[in-house]
């Protein structure tokens, strides 16, 4: 009988590469890998998402793909399939039938669907405001309200709508003021001095979903101190223990410094105090521009959008883990 003989280490390491090029190859792993993973390989920008009563995440993004408002839907949240759905096929007198932008779902009391999104106004084109539309079902189709939530027409329009619900049940709306749309030229309009403020107001609404209630208040603005570039946009407000969290975007989404970035503050209406670090950056995912990042009201998830190729035309969904402690937010 031959002794047993044990394999030096060298021949347990050749042994063992194909096992581990198959684990670490695995789409699991890709996805829970830290920073962003892609979600869907085709033109889904600035998306938002929720959870429905079916159980199911649901994602709506910026016109693309032969829709006004995009739909994707998730079992896990990790991977995602388009929906050949149309979730707003009629339009308010108000909009024009192109350029809806940016938007956001939230599930009411009730069991109903609000969507918020930005329309072109047919009164002042290239300009947008915010319209809002109901539905019995997550994914539509959502029927719209024929008076606009914010339009701001003289100031830019308003654009980059998201819903947010209170500890103590009370909703609002956060959105972007567009005032680079009323710049001077330069960077995404805004790089030509005097710069145009960019302001994100905070809209209280009722029951409903959509109807004000008071005036809106402005809560964040772009500050060349700040580096935030031309603009702020793409608000979306959460709470996470006793602090508010203002997740945000600076520079142009053209631009290699786009980004994602928070403030924070202990009251809802402020004042927030900006993390001027980013949150989110080409730098630490190697994503080409990220931004336009949603988090959940667990706060430990997050979508945005980042340029598919190095062409930079279309703009794919990103998918990412967020750790939050005290009053940093960073990714899992």
């Amino acid at each position: 009988m031959q002794p047993f003989s044990i394999a030096s280490p060298s021949t347990w390491a050749l042994l063992a590469l194909p096992f581990l090029s198959s684990v670490l190859g695995s789409p699991l792993l890709q996805q829970r890998a830290k920073g962003p993973w892609k979600g869907l390989d085709t033109n889904f920008p600035d998306p938002s998402f929720m959870k429905a009563a079916d159980g199911k995440w649901y994602a709506f993004g910026t016109n693309g793909n032969g829709k006004r408002v995009q739909v994707a839907r998730s079992d896990d949240f990790n991977t995602w399939t388009l929906l050949d759905v149309e979730a707003l096929p009629t339009l308010a007198s108000w909009e024009t039938n192109i350029d809806h932008w940016a938007p956001d779902v939230v599930m009411l009391d009730n069991g109903k669907y609000v969507m918020y999104y930005s329309g072109e106004a047919k009164s002042d084109l290239r300009h947008h405001c915010v319209g809002t539309a109901v539905s019995d079902k997550p994914a539509g189709p959502y029927v719209p309200n024929e008076t606009p939530l914010s339009c701001r027409l003289d100031r830019g329009g308003s654009i980059d709508p998201a819903g947010f619900k209170d500890k103590d049940g009370s909703r609002y709306v956060v959105f972007k003021v567009d005032g680079n749309s009323k710049g001077h030229g330069g960077d995404c309009n805004n790089g030509v001095e005097p710069l145009v403020g960019t302001p994100i107001l905070l809209q209280k609404v009722g029951a409903d979903g959509f109807t004000p209630v008071g005036d809106a208040v402005e809560i964040l603005d772009r500050n060349t101190a700040d580096n935030d570039g031309p603009l702020v946009e793409a608000p979306n407000l959460i709470l996470h223990g006793d602090t508010y969290f203002l997740f945000y975007s600076t520079h142009c989404f053209t631009d290699p410094k786009y980004d994602v970035r928070y403030a924070t503050a202990s009251s809802i209406t402020g004042p927030y105090t900006k993390n001027n670090n980013p949150m989110i950056s080409a730098a630490n995912t190697g994503l080409l521009s990220p931004g336009g990042g949603t988090v959940c009201g667990c706060g430990d998830r997050m979508l945005l959008h980042a340029f598919c190729t190095e062409e930079r035309t279309d703009r794919c969904m990103y998918v990412a883990d967020v750790n939050i402690s005290g009053k940093t937010a960073s990714l899992a």
